[in-house]
């Protein structure tokens, strides 16, 4: 190839590995971005998820107890501290996912809860004259544990499904784009190579050039010289010699 066009390919070749550099930090930079994403939402799912789990197994408590003396008698057994546990445990879950809980509980539920947390004791109260009044009220208290529970069982349910699904988006898109970088490196290490060779070549064509002009040069000055001879005798050509050898 001749210079003009070696210097074309290399300038090609520069402005091609430019835009896959480009291309490949553009990648790059995509690829952190969704990593960084991914780490923060696995860190957020983990917190809720060990959040939830614990207020399910709090609420089991609380139920199990309940379901234990469940009925009118059984419940003049309850001991005080489980009952206060219990209250503890509802007011304590209420406080935490209230947002969570929003349209769950009806007003009415959520005023029976108040009022349980304020003095659980009305709810189990031992006196002959309550017998007929705490067992419905105590039912309702069952319920509301019952409805919390699940609320946050199909909550933590949801969480682990989209977990899921964004740990599989991003698996996708790291292979993508891992896939994407490792083409443009590969694009741009074969034009480096073909760059230097290009380069290389195109250096040594312009040394050509020169020997190819200093050589057409020399061969102009030998046919010059040859003209002047031939229009002179080999005497004056002999004296034409001496004077340049003076010079």
């Amino acid at each position: 190839l001749k210079v003009e066009e070696l210097t074309a390919v290399s300038a090609r070749l520069n402005t091609e590995i430019k835009n896959h550099e480009k291309e490949v930090a553009e990648n790059q930079a995509a690829l952190d971005k969704a990593t960084a994403i991914r780490e923060k939402q696995l860190a957020e799912f983990n917190a809720e998820e060990k959040d939830l789990l614990e207020s399910i197994s709090a609420l089991k408590s609380a139920v199990t107890v309940l379901s234990k003396h469940n009925g009118a008698s059984a419940f003049l057994q309850l001991p005080r501290s489980r009952m206060l546990g219990v209250a503890a445990t509802l007011q304590n879950e209420l406080s935490k996912h209230a947002s969570l809980l929003q349209g769950v509980l009806t007003r009415s539920e959520r005023k029976a809860a108040a009022s349980f947390v304020q003095a659980p004791e009305d709810y189990f109260d031992a006196a002959p004259t309550f017998k007929q009044s705490y067992a419905p009220q105590s039912g309702e208290i069952f319920g509301i544990l019952r409805q919390m529970k699940e609320t946050f069982e199909s909550n933590l349910s949801a969480s682990q499904k989209e977990e899921m699904a964004n740990q599989k988006a991003y698996e996708d898109l790291k292979a993508a784009k891992e896939d994407e970088i490792a083409a443009g490196q590969a694009q741009i290490e074969a034009k480096t190579s073909e760059l230097a060779d290009t380069d290389e070549k195109n250096a040594q064509s312009k040394v050509d050039v020169e020997d190819t002009k200093a050589s057409l040069s020399a061969d102009e000055q030998f046919l010059m010289m040859l003209k002047e001879k031939c229009s002179m005798t080999d005497k004056e050509w002999e004296e034409r010699q001496k004077t340049r050898q003076l010079e």
